[in-house]
């Protein structure tokens, strides 16, 4: 009877000294794990990339408005891309029908951040979301032949220059990038574009804003940017 403890204790001392077997992981499990050691691999600077929008170049070489277009993208991680964004808009056009003339060219600048979607944040193909916080303070000339005076009748022609406006907007953001060859990408971004503060100089609602587009509210708008990683 007195043997009886000091042999429960001995089973129970060799049980804790046995080896442990591994739990079976599931294949959820087992490719969780190994995204996270190629992850826990990869250094927090990944580069950055130059992108040049190709929209705005076509743009204006078809219409008499559009812009040139440029950026700079860090990728961290290859999860988080903070980004600058900057160029010149430009228009010159002219309403057949009422002779109205409006010109404009002056810069703009962009700047945001970018996420990267998609459970392999490591592949050749990115998926985002991002925003943008965009400005642009510009002059604009205005030449309108014939404008109908409202308290006295007839007709008077207004010929403005060097007229001062400013506009602020933000952008929401979803897009692609596919690594086509070596450094370099192709993206694609569907942008919503927000008027934040705007004012516009003393004749009133401007006909476009560099970077913005169109004077509107809201609209939406696009990218395809030729992407180079350094």
């Amino acid at each position: 009877m007195l043997l009886a403890p000091a042999v429960y204790a001995q089973k129970k001392m060799a049980a804790k000294q046995q080896p442990q077997q591994p739990r079976h992981l599931s294949k959820e499990e087992q490719e969780a794990q190994r995204r996270k050691e190629i992850d826990d691999s990869i250094p927090f600077f990944r580069g950055v990339q130059v992108k040049i929008d190709a929209i705005g170049l076509v743009q204006k070489a078809v219409s008499d408005y559009g812009q040139y277009e440029a950026g700079v993208r860090v990728n961290f991680k290859d999860k988080y891309f903070p980004v600058v964004e900057f160029g010149l808009g430009k228009a010159d056009h002219r309403e057949v029908t009422t002779a109205i003339s409006y010109h404009t060219s002056a810069p703009y600048a962009k700047i945001g951040m970018d996420f990267n979607i998609m459970k392999n944040k490591h592949d050749i193909y990115r998926a985002y979301i991002g925003a943008r916080l965009a400005g642009t303070s510009f002059k604009y000339d205005l030449d309108n032949p014939a404008i109908i005076d409202p308290v006295y009748g007839g007709n008077y022609p207004v010929h403005e220059q060097g007229v001062k406006a400013k506009y602020t907007w933000m952008e929401a953001l979803a897009g692609i990038d596919a690594k086509i060859y070596g450094p370099i990408h192709l993206g694609w971004s569907v942008r919503y574009y927000r008027h934040l503060s705007h004012d516009d100089g003393a004749l009133g609602n401007v006909w476009y804003v560099p970077g913005f587009g169109k004077q509107a509210s809201t609209r939406i708008g696009g990218t395809f940017d030729i992407i180079v990683e350094l």
